[in-house]
């Protein structure tokens, strides 16, 4: 029996076409003002094999996040980067993170971080440079949500800050 070309071709076009695929890099950071509690609330979404290949490039090939192996300095250092990496400045100055924690879904890790004592927000000034430095191709993308307003801005290596204005 002979194997039909178009059977052939349909097989073979998603390995071929699979193979030139690039993959996307890519984080999101939910950021919203919340004026009654005088806080700015931040959830960076990242891809959890992303995050660990920086991770172990930085400071220890054997770091493992959301697994049996995750032990209480590879969640160390996914702190440490991420203070690191990303930046806020409140109507020009630039203010304390705190890092409340994490969790897992699936394949990304949720981070979750807070700014208090803001009572008045003007201006925003984000830096996010996580992973610029392991991919040249990397986009972090910020969607900030006050009372009033929505904005969303997005980040990468040429441009790895922006500002945003409310009044």
């Amino acid at each position: 029996m002979k194997f039909p070309k178009i059977l052939f071709f349909l097989f073979l076009f998603p390995i071929i076409t699979g193979a030139t695929l690039h993959k996307f890099y890519v984080s999101t950071t939910k950021i919203e003002y919340v004026k009654e509690k005088r806080s700015i609330q931040i959830i960076t979404k990242i891809f959890i094999d992303d995050i660990e290949d920086v991770l172990q490039q930085r400071y220890d090939p054997d770091i493992s996040l959301a697994s049996h192996k995750e032990n209480a300095e590879d969640v160390a250092f996914l702190e440490k980067y991420i203070l690191q990496k990303f930046r806020l400045a409140v109507n020009g100055k630039p203010v304390t993170l705190q890092y409340i924690g994490r969790e897992y879904e699936t394949d990304i890790v949720k981070i979750y971080l807070e700014v208090t004592g803001v009572a008045q927000l003007k201006t925003l000034e984000i830096e996010n440079q996580v992973l610029l430095d392991m991919f040249d191709d990397q986009q972090n993308i910020i969607h900030l949500k006050t009372s009033e307003k929505r904005r969303s801005i997005v980040l990468d290596k040429d441009n790895p800050k922006g500002v945003l204005n409310f009044d």
